[in-house]
């Protein structure tokens, strides 16, 4: 039953505060009814004794204690999911989003209502996340391999081409099966510019049809940068639970999620933590990302991509911080590289796929992924110390053997983790250009390949 207060306490900012007399739920949606008579919707944020705290999901401009009513409508919000809403535009809130004035608006049917809040998968009834996706890119599905059911976070500074990074993704992830693929593109507090590049990048792809955008401006009311990631995985756990498809998310940019945390909660006056953000950010970033992986009996599985922008490219900030105790892995973005003109500037030492190693080998991508990735990556950590090396003592100091190294890791910068925006490497292509890499390598200072792989593989020169 709904209940309609007509006395406010308090408007403070974004917040509407009032005293209650009756049982309300936390996330409860309330109309808020201005004084010229428009409704407004919004939702209960904190609940402390008889106080109550509401936040309107638009500006509280033209608001006032004396003519402003609540409605408390009994009810969590939902959203209306309909296999419709694949290749179509949403706001943070679930509501169809006309980008421009060319595009037509075709009403989505929902096929039910679900509420978004909701919970991480249960863990005696997760999956163990096995198989990859593929994104095209050597040096994720090389060295850092995305497994269906994970949550792989990107690491980036300001001014990192992580926008294009994410474009390029979209438009070349596919699953190495004939099972059905969907992305969901969430942008949280994105700037226009921002909006209109992913928008023109995504017609481009020929998976536009496949793609479903949650669209949050900077402009926008700060609530629905908290509320946008829970609309969009309620809908990927309908496409991926109920419509067996593999769905893979990505959220950009969580710091703008988290800021909007940060914001909420200083008006709500909870006492601050490390650097002024809550003591339940972690809890609060866990229940975003939990609802990622797979579950037993079902056909489908939800994979993340969260983007965390690190302020002043501090990994040691809370966002990334707890983000890397949550997720399995990480890929982080080198500005060292990116001024190299390397594209994408990957760090592949300091990226990770906790989950890697069960996706690939025999049978999963091929048979030497394993062993050409440990030792690739032993080879690349050598040459940047010989780099350093060389940089004190001089290369004509240097071995014949740390001269092959050397080369090694500029050729695997400039050939493997370079890569056009347009070039669409297969798994296959991927392995066989790191092996004419290591090919450079003499075949018995390969110590990390098994001798039949370097038999069958190893190309002489």
């Amino acid at each position: 039953m709904s209940i309609t207060y007509k006395t406010i306490n308090k408007i403070d900012g974004p917040l509407i505060i009032l005293k209650s007399s009756h049982p309300i739920m936390n996330g409860e949606i309330v109309k808020i009814t201005s004084p010229s008579g428009e409704n407004l919707l919004g939702t209960v944020v904190k609940i402390e004794n008889d106080i109550v705290v509401v936040q309107s999901f638009k500006d509280n401009i033209g608001l006032n204690i004396e003519d402003t009513s609540i409605t408390f409508l009994n009810k969590l919000y939902k959203i209306g999911i309909s296999p419709d809403m694949k290749g179509k535009v949403f706001d943070g809130l679930g509501n169809l989003r006309i980008m421009n004035k060319t595009e037509s608006s075709t009403e989505i049917i929902p096929e039910e209502y679900r509420d978004i809040n909701g919970s991480a998968i249960n863990p005696a009834k997760r999956a163990y996340p096995k198989d990859i996706i593929q994104t095209g890119i050597s040096a994720i599905d090389g060295l850092n391999t995305l497994i269906r059911g994970q949550k792989l976070p990107i690491f980036t500074g300001q001014g990192l081409p992580h926008n294009k990074l994410i474009a390029q993704i979209v438009k070349q992830s596919k699953v190495t099966t004939e099972e059905p693929f969907l992305i969901i593109f969430i942008g949280i507090g994105l700037l226009k510019d921002d909006v209109l590049f992913f928008e023109k990048k995504f017609k481009e792809s020929e998976n536009f049809q496949n793609v479903i955008s949650f669209i949050n401006l900077s402009t926008d009311p700060t609530i629905e940068r908290i509320l946008i990631p829970r609309v969009a995985l309620t809908t990927a756990e309908y496409f991926a639970f109920d419509l067996d498809m593999h769905v893979l998310v990505i959220l950009d940019d969580m710091t703008n999620y988290c800021e909007a945390i940060r914001e909420l909660s200083s008006a709500k006056e909870e006492i601050p933590g490390r650097k002024g953000f809550p003591g339940h950010l972690y809890s609060d970033l866990a229940s975003i990302y939990e609802r990622a992986g797979r579950i037993k009996g079902k056909k489908g599985s939800i994979t993340q991509i969260p983007v965390v922008t690190m302020p002043n490219d501090d990994i040691t900030h809370p966002i990334p911080d707890l983000t890397g105790y949550i997720t399995e892995g990480q890929l982080v973005l080198s500005r060292e590289l990116y001024k190299k003109g390397i594209y994408p500037p990957l760090d592949v030492l300091a990226s990770l796929s906790r989950l890697m190693k069960d996706g690939i080998g025999h049978g999963k991508t091929r048979e030497d992924h394993n062993d050409i990735f440990n030792q690739s990556i032993e080879l690349y950590s050598k040459s940047l110390e010989i780099m350093e090396l060389e940089s004190v003592i001089g290369e004509e100091s240097l071995s014949d053997f740390e001269r092959k190294i050397l080369e090694f890791g500029k050729i695997f910068e400039q050939q493997f983790i370079n890569q056009g925006y347009e070039e669409d490497r297969n798994i296959e292509k991927t392995l066989d250009i790191l092996w004419n890499i290591l090919s450079i390598i003499p075949p018995r200072n390969l110590t990390k390949i098994k001798h039949e792989l370097i038999q069958k593989y190893y190309i002489k020169k």
